[in-house]
This record gives C-alpha cells, structure tokens and sequence, in this order.
C-alpha cells in the first residue's frame, strides 16, 4: 500500500472518530438527561478533577524540586482556609499562589 494512501486513510479515520465522539453527546442529549446517574457524575466529577489535578500538579512539582510538598502543601491549605472564611474564589486562588511563589522561591530555593 502506497504511503500517502495509508496516510490519508489514517486521518479519515481519526476525523470520523473524533467526528462522532463530538456528536454523540449531542444525539443521546435526550436520553442522558432521563438517566439519574448522569446527574450524580455531573456533581461529583468537577470536584474529583480538581483535587487530582492539585495533588498531580502537587506531587509533580515537588519531584521536580526534589524535595517534600511543604510549599505546595501550604499553599493549598492557605487557598482552602481563605475560600471558606471568605468565599472569595479569586482572593482564595491568590493568596495560594502567594505564599506557594514565596516559599518556592525563598526558603526552598
């Protein structure tokens, strides 16, 4: 087989499954708003997201240090602390990132 015909063969393929993996969503909408368990993963599955995505982000880049998660850690505990006292999700995000940036780069360094 010629490669440019395996090629475009290939890429035919790739656009039709991403095609449908886009659409079928779309097709089923009706019958997944029926079903109850959708409702459940819809609540729950932001939240489980975002803690993986801090504890992969956490761990990761305290390998890359080569040291414990002590900046990462505090400053997912101080971001926690002021969103529930404050609620403010900016100011909770900043105050994080804050005290994250300095201890990476004053104590840690």
């Amino acid at each position: 087989m010629n490669d440019y015909v395996y090629l475009f063969t290939v890429f035919i393929a790739m656009g039709a499954v991403t095609a449908a993996e886009r659409l079928l969503p779309f097709a089923c909408s009706s019958w997944l708003r029926k079903q109850r368990w959708v409702g459940v993963v819809g609540d729950f599955l932001p939240l489980a997201i975002m803690v993986l995505l801090v504890l992969h982000a956490s761990t990761s880049s305290a390998l890359a240090r080569g040291g414990l998660p002590v900046p990462e850690a505090a400053g997912v505990f101080l971001t926690l602390i002021v969103q529930w006292f404050v609620k403010k999700p900016l100011l909770s995000i900043f105050a994080g990132t804050t005290v994250y940036v300095i201890l990476v780069n004053s104590l840690f360094a």
